[in-house]
């Protein structure tokens, strides 16, 4: 069912129809679209636009349409231009008449923003949830194995030891930030467009407010122009999910990297990894690779949606027809990569044995003979020179810090004394990095705690919108 026309002569070429027709992309919508059209028939009743009966009609398809949808069935078809057409053609085809007067005083352009808005806000609560999941096996992973030395690199070079629970919960630290922006977005997004009109607002005096409360929106958006020309959520919906999809790329590839024969500090699951078509011997951690893939299509949807918007003057323009595919494809890319990661990461043997040799490189301790210098009152800057000399004094002879004998230490510079030998060495290295936020074990064990209280406050903010959610709905099925 078309709902424009009667200004046309004729209908759209097919070329350009194929071209215009959205319903492949937004019967994603369905469901949304039925539970705002519900919102909508009931404040064209409260406003006396719809009889008590003619409300009463279109309510009671539209619940029925819902619980069909639900349950696995569609009511649209190739023919219909976009889902606002399919649901009015299925009223019409189950009600008759009065199905045409539910569009009264409402325009797509308020229809489909009201749609994409309840559906963006299911997709936080839901990429948060996973996000939250994601959050909880780091946690596990770090808190059975807190006393696990690991070396900590920068450039990919040895750097300092560390232990492994303190490189988890870096992961995890960078993920919270990840939750608390969708958290931020999703207030953003909490505002509801419906009863804006095509631009102008409505005409049949209809509470904006009323419709707002029975989708489960905060309120209202202020302006009615800006209310269904503003995409300002998907942007940032999408900039959220890139910041997401770069992050889950990055402990990817630190996984890939530990993976190699070269590192070797990590195998992955057999579920989370493939084979080769010609070489039997083979690993790969194809998993970890899909993922770091995937952040690539979720940085270009992002491009490609602020591309759109960038020339666009108000109000609504078709070219917002374009974001759906690219919310969509974003969504479902970083709710994947998250549930890969978090059943990878929770089936992954780790070798600690590799990472704690590693770790006992003495080279990793440079720095700790900085400031053993340091506190006997030399400047950081002199003594940050003296151990240059040191450390390249050991590779000249092929041996390590602690394997150098004392009269070396003395000839590159006279404050070094026996007492060296026992400031140099992995554990005492660890402990001492006990600042808050350190990687000294009492340190790392407070951060884990921290975890877990940060834990508990997704599970709440996650259940609290779960339970909003089925309380919409089930208003909206009375």
């Amino acid at each position: 069912m078309k709902l424009w026309g009667g200004r046309f002569e004729k209908g759209p070429a097919d070329e350009f129809m194929a071209m215009s027709s959205s319903i492949a992309k937004d019967n994603r919508l369905a469901a949304y679209d039925l539970m705002g059209s519900i919102a909508y028939a009931r404040a064209l009743a409260r406003a006396g636009v719809l009889s008590p009966d003619e409300s009463n009609t279109l309510v009671a398809s539209l619940q029925e349409l819902l619980r069909s949808l639900e349950s696995g069935e569609i009511f649209w078809t190739g023919e219909d231009e976009d889902i606002h057409s399919a649901v009015e053609r299925a009223l019409f085809e189950r009600v008759g008449a009065v199905a045409l007067k539910l569009h009264t005083g409402r325009s797509r352009n308020e229809q489909v923003v009201t749609d994409m808005r309840m559906y963006v806000k299911d997709a936080i609560v839901d990429v948060a949830e996973r996000i939250h999941h994601l959050c909880a096996s780091i946690t596990q992973v770090a808190s059975e194995h807190v006393g696990r030395p690991m070396p900590g690199y920068t450039h990919l070079q040895h750097a300092q030891p560390v232990l492994f629970s303190h490189h988890m919960l870096a992961w995890f630290f960078m993920l919270k930030r990840d939750f608390d922006r969708f958290v931020s977005c999703y207030k953003k997004t909490d505002i509801c467009p419906l009863g804006s009109g095509a631009l102008a607002g409505n005409t049949f005096g209809l509470d904006r407010a009323a419709m707002a409360r029975d989708l489960g929106f905060s309120r209202p958006q202020d302006n009615s122009i800006d209310a269904v020309s503003d995409r300002d959520f998907v942007l940032h919906l999408l900039s959220q999910a890139a910041n997401l999809a770069i992050h889950l790329s990055r402990f990817a590839e630190e996984l890939v990297l530990w993976s190699t024969t070269e590192f070797g500090f990590v195998t992955l699951d057999d579920a989370y990894s493939t084979g080769s078509s010609l070489m039997p011997q083979k690993k790969n951690p194809d998993s970890m690779e899909l993922i770091r893939a995937r952040a690539g299509r979720v940085i270009g949807s992002w491009v490609q949606v602020a591309t759109v918007l960038k020339g666009l003057p108000l109000a609504y323009m078709r070219d917002l027809q374009e974001d759906k595919e690219l919310v969509f494809d974003a969504v479902d890319s970083v709710a994947a990569s998250l549930t890969v990661f978090a059943g990878a990461l929770e089936t992954a043997r780790f070798n600690f044995e590799a990472m704690e040799r590693e770790a006992r490189d003495e080279m990793l301790l440079a720095t700790d003979l900085a400031d053993y210098l340091v506190l006997k009152g030399v400047p950081f800057r002199e003594a940050h020179e003296i151990v240059g000399r040191v450390v390249r004094e050991a590779e000249a002879r092929n041996t390590t810090l602690t394997a150098l004998e004392l009269d070396v230490y003395r000839s590159i510079d006279a404050r070094f004394d026996r007492d060296v030998f026992a400031f140099l060495g992995l554990e005492r290295s660890l402990a001492y990095r006990n600042s808050y936020g350190g990687t000294a074990p009492e340190r790392v064990e407070e951060q884990i705690a921290t975890a877990r209280e940060i834990l508990a406050r997704q599970a709440e903010w996650v259940k609290a919108r779960r339970e909003e959610a089925r309380e919409v709905r089930s208003r909206l099925l009375e």
